[in-house]
């Protein structure tokens, strides 16, 4: 099976093979080894000297720390979306009793740094900010460090808070040189791992609002989180497979660098955009300067059924991509690049495309007929 999600991604077989492991002692010499090894390499891959801390939990699980941590009940936050992550982030915070400004552009746009800074300027009551930096459910990525620079400008104290689920692991992303503040990331992206872990780092700065916030919070406080890391535990039971799968991702990851994991994101990506227009095929991206390099979103062409499309790519020819989610169910379909995938598993999901397209009302261009 060709899985072109954007998550969970497929996984080497030795990252899986580790998962086989017998268990530990998560509080004894063992565990302890590697959870120290595991954080220090991870810094490594954020850049950030800030703390660090492996939760067990979801990508959305890491949002929510970030909300309660952060915030109190009541708190001007402001919400920045070009997309259904952005969204969801939003709705953490007010689920809690933020007061989320919502900024939302255009889905299939990036957020425009001016715009984002006018909109803190104008309300002297916003304390942070939420951003996303890669929407996988648009294929767009934000340009994060204009967007952290426009912010710091208008306002040097605020709190910057990044969703990086889909882009630590895969896309550039530096926490301490951009200046930010929460920034979170889960396993099953580019980091090559199954579900079950989510990374976040917390600046000086975060620390301080977390002295201060308020929301309630029993599993995600990071104060817990920070007592036991002193000890190099975690402050509940780990997901302990997951923990050994990541120590031999990390090795991957830490051999490769930060700049060759970039470079084959991007080669990864104007592959798989030049694929599609080779079919003449629409990205969704309004400009492709902005295409993400983990996901491509493709519009679905006129005349053809989404949902008979996903399902015929995956029961016919093996190739399992994600469909359009919210307004753009039925809309759009997603290929996912990240983390562990080859030219090889794009130019298959293309031969594919060619034949289930013109079976489904398509009519291919000319020379894309035949390969």
């Amino acid at each position: 099976m060709n899985l072109r999600v954007p998550g969970p991604t497929p996984c080497p077989e030795d990252v899986l093979e580790a998962m086989s492991r017998q268990m530990i002692n998560h509080r004894g010499p063992e565990f302890k080894e590697l959870i120290v090894r595991v954080t220090e390499r991870l810094k490594t891959l954020f850049q950030t000297e800030n703390d660090l801390f492996v939760l067990t939990a979801s990508g959305t699980g890491v949002m929510e720390a970030m909300v309660v941590n952060a915030l109190s009940p009541g708190d001007h936050v402001l919400g920045v979306s070009i997309g259904a992550f952005g969204d969801r982030f939003a709705t953490i915070a007010e689920t809690y009793g933020a007061q989320v400004e919502r900024l939302a552009f255009d889905w299939g746009t990036a957020a425009d740094p001016k715009l984002v800074a006018e909109a803190l300027e104008k309300d002297p009551s916003l304390t942070a900010v939420m951003l996303t930096h890669n929407e996988t459910s648009t294929g767009v990525t934000n340009d994060l460090q204009a967007l952290a620079a426009a912010l710091r400008g208008a306002r040097p104290d605020v709190l910057i808070m990044v969703d990086a689920i889909s882009s630590l692991g895969s896309l550039p992303c530096s926490v301490d040189a951009w200046d930010l503040d929460f920034v979170g990331t889960g396993s099953q992206k580019g980091w090559m791992v199954p579900p079950g872990l989510a990374m976040v780092s917390i600046s000086t700065r975060a620390w301080q609002a977390v002295e201060q916030a308020k929301m309630p919070r029993f599993y995600f406080d990071l104060t817990k989180a920070k007592d036991f890391l002193e000890k190099s535990q975690t402050p509940w039971t780990p997901a302990v497979s997951q923990f050994y799968a990541m120590d031999v991702a990390l090795n991957t990851l830490i051999a490769e660098g930060i700049g060759g994991i970039v470079e084959r994101h991007v080669g990864l990506g104007e592959h798989t955009r030049r694929g599609v227009k080779a079919l003449g095929l629409e990205l969704f991206a309004a400009d492709e300067a902005s295409a993400s390099n983990t996901v491509t979103a493709v519009k679905v062409p006129d005349g053809v059924d989404g949902g008979a499309l996903n399902k015929m790519m995956r029961e016919e020819y093996g190739v399992v991509m994600a469909g359009g989610q919210a307004k753009l169910a039925g809309k759009i379909f997603r290929i996912g690049h990240l983390g562990w995938a080859s030219v090889e598993d794009l130019d298959a999901t293309f031969d594919a495309l060619r034949q289930a397209l013109p079976r489904l009302g398509y009519q291919l261009p000319e020379a894309a007929q035949v390969r």
